[in-house]
Order: C-alpha cells, then structure tokens, then sequence
C-alpha cells in the first residue's frame, strides 16, 4: 500500500498512550480516560469482576487478556470466595471505573459498554457498603473467610482505602457525581459509622493515646494478630494512612486529640541513626548518624520497643534474626511518619488554627 502525508506523521509522532499496567492506571492526565486504552481497561475489570461485585487480588488487571483467558474467568464469575479488599483490591477497580465513566460522560459519543462501566461501578461500591460491619469496621475478605480474615483491617491501607473512596462519593467529589443520590447516601451513612470506631480503636497504654493496630477482632475490638510474621502490634506504617484520613475530617475535639496523640507518638517512638537499605539482594540496617528517622513496622505495645517476626512467630528485637526470607520478603521498617509528622501534620495545624 502506498504511503501517503499523514503516515510519514505517524512514524515520526510516538501515540500519547501506551499500553498501562494495573499500578499505572491512576497516574495518567485526565484525557486519558476517554482513549481507548483506558475503555479496554476498564472492559477487562467487567470480566474480572465477580457477581458479588468483587474482586479478587494480587491480579494485573490491565493486563491484556486472550481470548481463552476471558473465557475462563467468564466461567467463574460465580465463584465469591475469594473476593476482598485486601493488597488495595475492589476499592481500586471501583475508583477507577468511576473515572472512566465521568471521562466518558464529557465525549461526544461515549464508548458503547459505559452502560455496562454504570452497573459494574454501582456493583462493586455496593459489595463494599454490603461488606461493612455494623460497629463501622471492615472485613478483609467478604463474604466472610474463617481465620483472620475477618478481622477489622487496617493493613496494607485496606479499611481506610475503602473509606476514602467512600467519602469522595459521599461528598460528590469529581469522579462520582454521576452516582444515584441513594447509594451516594448510603456512602455517606457508612463513613459515618466508620469514624467513631476508628476514634475508638487508636489504642490507649499507661492512660495515653498511641497509634493503631493493624488489625482488630471484629467483635472485642481488641487488637488481634493476622499472619504468623503478623502479631498483635502497634503498626506504624498502616496508623501513618489513618491520620491522614483523620486529618481531612471536620477537626472535633476527638480527632484533634487523636491526631495530636498519634503525633506525639511518632516523635517519641522514632529511630536515629540507622537506614534500611537493600545490599546485593540483602536488606540489611546501616548505620548512619546523618539518616532521617526511620520507624519499625511494629512496635510492642507493652514495651514500645521495635519487634520483627519470622514464620516461627517468635518475637525478635533485632531484624538480623529473623530468617532471610522474611527479613528480605517485608517491609520492616517504614519511612512515611517523615512526611506525615514534618509535612502533614504541619500544614493541618495551620488549617485547623485558621477555622477556628
């Protein structure tokens, strides 16, 4: 075929979208969500997804799918057991379609499944209202998985990643007000519910207010373990997201008493001298008296003192004894409390002082 003007502009004129993995998805410009790319994405999550209007994790979803492969989980839609919210999963694929959708809405002529994105979204935003307890908490897994699944779950940002996607429905943010006034209501009744606990589960050593547990039974709300490596702990990595979430509500006197608290801690309970750096595939702790601080992922919540775990669920006070595969396989030591207290924190004190 002869060449014409226009392709010598192709193949000099790279496209302005490339295919994209899961982890990309929420980091393009806004015109992206109207290409193609994103409508095949966003194609794939109506197969991925299950009938409960879950999803299942540790999955790419952006991954291009053969035809078998579709055929597959087309097959096993039915099949709930596994759908959850846990390594950031459901809520993702919820926000994402509800991007889609509002890119779709401003196109002349919207992609031929937004119908479908429609009900897809209204699915899964209501399996997260449906997987809510009734004292505001939520489960890892639902329906409910024997084990500590069931567990109230802060880990890996699960409950509050929930809650964030909530609340921007709730309040109309950009991307959700396409969304029914009934279920945008429902949205809002559940963060409502969520807060309260949230307040109520910061936990409390000597009369004093620390940080969060990264998960908590579902109906002591005592702080309970999850995985061997996993022990009843104070966490703070995970308690780093919370305030943060804390810190976009109306400041009361208890979030601004939780917030100054959790603060407090962090500054009491940091780590000079030391970072944790990888070394020839080693993840090994250097010391370093110019290092900004540094926290342990867990804290002893009787001691406050930095505690590391291997499968054999025995408590170490040094990282070098735990076994190689999970000392090199996990993320003991997190540096987020950094921006959080010097950043964060800063920039709320000042927004809180001038709404007085």
């Amino acid at each position: 075929m002869p060449k014409n003007s226009d392709d010598a502009w192709r193949e000099k004129t790279p496209p302005d979208w490339s295919l994209v993995t899961w982890s990309d998805v929420f980091k393009q410009k806004p015109l992206w969500y109207q290409t193609d790319e994103a409508a095949r994405v966003a194609d794939q999550l109506l197969i991925y997804q299950k009938e409960n209007g879950g999803f299942e994790k540790n999955v790419d979803m952006a991954l291009m799918l053969t035809q078998k492969e579709k055929e597959e989980l087309t097959a096993k839609r039915s099949d709930v057991s596994e759908t959850t919210i846990d390594n950031r999963t459901t809520y993702p694929q919820v926000a994402y379609l509800g991007r889609v959708i509002t890119a779709s809405l401003l196109k002349p002529s919207p992609p031929a499944n937004l119908p479908k994105y429609k009900d897809a979204f209204n699915k899964g935003l209501d399996y997260l209202l449906a997987s809510q307890y009734e004292n505001g908490g939520f489960p890892q897994f639902y329906p409910l998985k024997k084990g500590y699944y069931t567990h109230i779950t802060f880990n890996d940002d699960a409950m509050i990643g929930v809650l964030k996607v909530l609340r921007d429905i709730a309040n109309k943010k950009e991307d959700y007000v396409f969304v029914d006034e009934a279920r945008r209501l429902r949205a809002e009744q559940a963060v409502a519910k969520a807060l309260p606990l949230i307040l109520k589960l910061q936990v409390v050593v000597d009369g004093k207010k620390t940080v969060w547990a990264a998960q908590y039974d579902e109906t002591t709300l005592a702080p309970a373990a999850a995985r061997k490596f996993e022990p009843v702990s104070l966490t703070a990595g995970e308690s780093v997201g919370i305030v943060r979430y804390l810190m976009q509500e109306k400041p009361t006197p208890e979030i601004t008493d939780a917030i100054e608290s959790a603060i407090d801690w962090y500054r009491k309970n940091k780590i000079d001298g030391i970072r944790w750096e990888r070394i020839k595939g080693e993840n090994t702790v250097v010391k370093d008296k110019s290092a900004p601080p540094i926290w342990a992922r867990f804290y002893q919540i009787e001691t406050m003192r930095p505690i590391f775990i291997g499968r054999d669920s025995v408590i170490k006070y040094d990282v070098t004894q735990v076994e190689a595969e999970r000392r090199n396989g996990y993320a003991w030591y997190v540096t987020a409390p950094n921006e959080l207290v010097n950043e964060d924190y800063l920039k709320w004190k000042g927004k809180s002082a001038g709404a007085k």
